[in-house]
């Protein structure tokens, strides 16, 4: 994405079934939790580096005793400056001991069973450490202590907070992970007095209550009472200080999450090939947490994958296979492939059919897999059009022709390169902008002045700024006779509300053409005939409302929308080649991840009747010129 945009963070989270004296007789090393976690959160660094954090807890310490540690950073480097912080300050002054587990998990933190990583990309706000997970809910039971970390943003966090307040708790602030952490807090402390008040009746002495009480609690009953009302996408993880944990994840699956169980762990993570690396387990033996279904290990090991709400229809994020999830997973791999497949025979139509006067490349490195697809489709292309040469030329057809027939190929080039940041410290915007467009370098030489097409792969195209100020810009140099921009990704129309940073409508190039095209056509009253279709739905109750934003979109054609864009992203000077850009289509991009049908940001089709809300606030914030999240 040659667009910066922030998107969804990920969680880690190591259970171990055995005592530590076990993964020291076996793997060598009594860090073996710990030095799992490190490694499942590096191979997950691409889903969070505002900020990292880590949690652990440990089973059947004695009253007095640290059970529960956690650190946390929002430094450039997280990840290592959280586990050489422990390594540092626990671990290397305590050598001698590094042979007798007993002692380290009785004196040295993070020496437990359980583990909980985090990575964080933070979508709004400032990068402040206290916005890093995990988050602790303290208190002085045991039973009644939370951590909690997750992937996740909720829509309707006012009627949460309301809810908070109604029951007569006063939140230190109101943020979605604040509020979650009360809400599911709360439902654990009603959960731990029933429990408490029905061994005392039996009998039982407070001494005597607590392990009675750890065996009773009903995690999945606290998960049920505190997301009855939950509107948004979520992969939440929660560790209670006696040693329970559950994942849970949103009924629309929205947000990834995958899991892995033997005899000595259980293991969950937002990406598949993070348990694979790490643990060196097969495809095969990581398995999809279902939506609207919770994992749960209680204190004594019970492991259970139960539903705790109704399923909706699965949504899973398109934009996971399109960008966000590394590339070495099989299905993310093949999916992101057939994305640049779906593309081959309209970029073939684009160039004009003419692939021997046409150069292609991609931008970012994030596209590439989706490169290798659209070359594949094009070569198939190709092929068949040998073949027509061929058969038409029958018994006629010379050694050379049939030489220069076959040796036709696609022309594939790396030409874009991605230079380090460029830093200034001049003042004037003029210098910046010039220092901005020079963000991206050259291979210079390869395109035929005047005569080459040059092709150029994104895997996205949110805002176009990018493209306008820099891609466009360097790659004109070259001197190409057109400028074809594909994305492998269709026009992104409509605001996120589910973790990624796309909450502003004006943001979109999409819709500022739509916007442009709309004025160009003296329709501009149709803007303020939706801004009152929102503002009545403002009204509503949120399961009635709709999203009326669509009903602008339907006046123009995809392809009118993308000249248009063409016009916006194109420079105003300094630019002589012809500018066109080209995006996947809905039906390419269900037919290429038939995983992921989550595309509301791409048809306006939300999961959640949140979402339908968050797009009418979005249209009237922009209509009356406030430059906010719509959430």
């Amino acid at each position: 994405m040659s667009d910066s945009i922030k998107h969804e963070c990920g969680v880690a989270f190591i259970r171990l079934l055995r005592p530590i004296s076990y993964y020291q007789e076996k793997y060598g090393t009594p860090f073996y939790g710990l030095n799992k976690l490190s490694l499942l959160m590096l191979k997950q660094r691409n889903r969070g580096q505002d900020g990292a954090g880590v949690a652990n807890i440990k089973l059947g310490m004695p009253p007095g005793s640290r059970y529960i540690s956690r650190h946390r950073s929002n430094k450039k480097d997280a990840i290592e400056e959280i586990f050489g912080h422990i390594n540092s300050k626990y671990i290397q002054p305590n050598k001698q001991y590094l042979d007798n587990p007993d002692w380290l998990k009785a004196n040295i933190p993070f020496t437990g069973e359980l583990y909980l990583g985090h990575l964080r990309y933070g979508t709004h706000g400032k990068n402040h450490i206290e916005s890093c997970h995990p988050f602790l809910r303290q208190n002085n039971w045991i039973s009644r202590n939370l951590v909690l970390a997750g992937n996740f943003n909720l829509t309707n966090v006012d009627e949460l907070f309301n809810t908070l307040i109604s029951i007569g708790q006063y939140p230190k602030e109101k943020s979605d992970t604040v509020t979650v952490l009360e809400k599911i807090g709360h439902f654990l402390d009603m959960e731990v007095e029933d429990v408490y008040q029905a061994l005392k009746s039996q009998g039982l002495s407070n001494p005597m209550i607590n392990p009675h009480l750890f065996d009773r609690l009903d995690i999945l009953k606290i998960i049920q009472n505190a997301t009855k009302d939950f509107d948004g996408g979520y992969v939440m993880v929660g560790m209670m200080g006696h040693g329970d944990a559950f994942v849970m994840r949103d009924p629309s699956g929205i947000r990834p999450a995958f899991y892995y169980k033997d005899d000595e762990v259980v293991v969950v993570a937002s990406e598949r090939p993070a348990i694979q690396t790490t643990f060196n387990v097969q495809f095969d033996d990581i398995i999809e947490l279902p939506p609207a279904h919770a994992l749960t290990v209680k204190h004594n090991g019970i492991f259970k994958v139960s539903p705790f709400v109704d399923v909706t229809e699965k949504k899973s994020c398109s934009f996971e296979s399109i960008y966000f999830a590394r590339g070495n997973d099989r299905d993310i791999y093949l999916e992101r492939k057939n994305l640049g497949v779906e593309l081959a025979q309209r970029v073939y139509d684009a160039v004009g059919g003419d692939l021997d006067n046409a150069v292609f490349s991609f931008i970012p490195n994030t596209a590439e897999t989706s490169f290798i697809g659209l070359v594949q489709g094009l070569e198939d292309i190709l092929n068949r059009d040998k073949k027509q040469q061929i058969l038409e030329l029958g018994d006629n057809m010379s050694a050379d022709q049939l030489e220069k027939i076959l040796n036709r190929r696609v022309r594939m080039e790396k030409l874009v390169i991605k230079d380090a940041k460029l830093r200034t410290f001049i003042a004037d915007d003029s210098s910046r902008d010039e220092l901005v467009a020079h963000a991206y370098d050259v291979t210079y030489g390869i395109v035929r002045d005047g005569i080459d097409t040059l092709v150029l792969l994104d895997d996205s195209i949110v805002r176009g700024t990018t493209l306008k100020k820099s891609i466009i810009k360097i790659t004109a140099r070259l001197r190409p006779k057109r400028i074809i921009i594909v994305s492998a990704a269709p026009q992104i129309r409509y605001p996120d509300c589910y973790g990624i940073d796309m909450s502003k409508m004006n943001d979109f190039v999409a819709f500022k053409a739509l916007v442009a095209l709309l004025k160009e056509s003296h329709r501009e009253h149709l803007l303020d005939k939706t801004y009152y279709l929102c503002k009545e739905q403002e009204t509503l109750p949120i399961e009635e409302m709709s999203n009326r934003v669509i009903q602008l979109y339907e006046n123009f054609s995809q392809e009118e929308i993308s000249r248009k864009i063409s016009e916006i992203v194109t420079p105003e000077e300094g630019v002589d080649s012809e500018v066109t850009v080209i995006y996947q289509t809905l039906e390419g991009l269900k037919n290429a991840c038939p995983s992921k049908t989550g595309d509301w940001y791409f048809s306006g089709l939300y999961p959640t009747a949140g979402g339908n809300r968050v797009v009418n606030r979005a249209f009237i914030n922009f209509m009356e010129g406030k430059n906010v999240r719509a959430y």
